[in-house]
């Protein structure tokens, strides 16, 4: 399939996609409740496993509306009933590995193999109905031990899941490749940068969701002087965290994206990170809300775990992707996120207000850096491009 054949590209993000979109801001919620309610290794495990399928999901009917065409009543039926689906597999996420693990296998199969059939048999051009037929494989490979995690013991149900959550994973980051069957992402139309938006707007949504976080935690706190110093920490976190991104951050993205041959491989390692993106910010957002609940209690591993070891995900992830798409402001992350190791220790014996003040001090740091950065990195990817 040629870019001649694709649908219509440089589509606009429609309300409906970002309707579809108000379902996870929902799941990323219950991610932060649950994990919050299991602090420790099997609540963290657990944690990734729902993730992983959750935000999967979300990739996966997003690049289907984008291959599709949302504006196409076939895909806006498919984005629909996803939606629906989405739902009540998000609602049943806190309880997914007590008693309701059924409610979230079954709309969770049941969205993937609709969507991926829809898509196999209504995308237009062999090479896109192809692709999605080696989806539908990979996501067979991983519905049994979806299925037999449903039906063990909350115990051993983590094992098979996480298995499930690994197999759909790999199929994800790597375009879910089979033997002897080789499909490059250039035989593919695509509207990149219909992608790059909705990654944009989907950002925001998980910052949005951590604000809420923050709102709640303030809500329900005394009114001290604590309180407030804590929830200004964490309210300066989350600027720095947006200004990472969106002062200049978006503009390396987009331009990296708009200059290279190969389009949707660039989307592709924007998404793969993005999975490490979203639970560095489960995880600042559960920490932010421990901080605020107790500014002046005591530190502990837990929360520097939380805090800065968030933080140095969300720099890891973010430093890889820059690195292989636009090849650059890179190094000014990966400084930073060593710079959490030793503030982490720190904080296992500083108050938790003071904690939040080294959090800021680095993140501010690094905001500094990177706004320059970015501005230079422009202009060298347009003037590679130019010449």
């Amino acid at each position: 399939m040629s870019v001649a054949e694709s649908p219509r590209l440089r589509r606009e993000v429609s309300p409906l996609e970002l309707f579809y979109d108000l379902v996870f801001v929902f799941a990323v919620s219950q991610l932060s409740h649950h994990l919050l309610e299991h602090l420790n290794g099997r609540g963290a495990a657990e944690t990734a496993v729902l993730l992983v399928a959750v935000f999967g999901t979300w990739v996966f009917i997003s690049f289907e509306a984008t291959f599709l065409d949302i504006d196409r009543s076939v895909t806006r039926w498919m984005v629909v009933i996803a939606m629906g689906l989405g739902l009540y597999m998000n609602a049943a996420l806190p309880a997914a590995f007590a008693d309701r693990q059924w409610a979230f296998v079954v709309p969770l199969l049941a969205t993937l193999f609709f969507a991926a059939g829809v898509t196999a048999a209504a995308g237009r051009g062999e090479a896109l109905r192809e692709h999605f037929r080696r989806t539908l494989v990979w996501m067979a490979m991983a519905a049994p031990l979806w299925i037999v995690g449903a039906c063990a013991g909350s115990g051993p149900r983590l094992w098979w899941w996480l298995a499930a959550a690994l197999v759909d994973l790999t199929g994800n980051w790597l375009a879910h490749p089979l033997p002897g069957r080789v499909l490059g992402s250039r035989q593919l139309g695509f509207d990149a940068d219909h992608m790059v938006e909705r990654l944009r707007l989907f950002f925001i949504i998980l910052l949005g969701e951590t604000v809420l976080t923050t709102g709640r935690a303030l809500a329900e706190a005394p009114v001290e002087w604590s309180t407030i110093l804590a929830a200004a920490g964490v309210f300066t976190a989350l600027v720095c965290l947006w200004a990472m991104y969106f002062g200049g951050g978006e503009d390396v993205f987009a331009t990296a994206v708009a200059t290279t041959t190969d389009r949707l491989r660039s989307v592709r390692l924007g998404v793969n990170s993005a999975y490490v993106v979203l639970a560095a910010l489960v995880a600042m957002a559960v920490g932010s809300e421990l901080v605020i609940g107790h500014p002046l209690g005591h530190g502990s591993v837990t929360l520097a775990l939380l805090l800065f070891g968030g933080l140095a995900l969300y720099l890891a992830a973010t430093a890889w992707f820059f690195r292989a798409t636009a090849h650059g402001a890179w190094t000014e992350r990966l400084l930073a996120g060593a710079a959490c190791v030793p503030a982490a220790v720190a904080a296992v014996r500083l108050p938790p207000l003071a904690s939040v003040a080294l959090l800021d001090l680095i993140l501010l740091v690094t905001v500094t850096a990177l706004t320059r950065s970015h501005r230079r990195l422009v202009s060298s990817l347009r003037e590679a491009a130019a010449s």
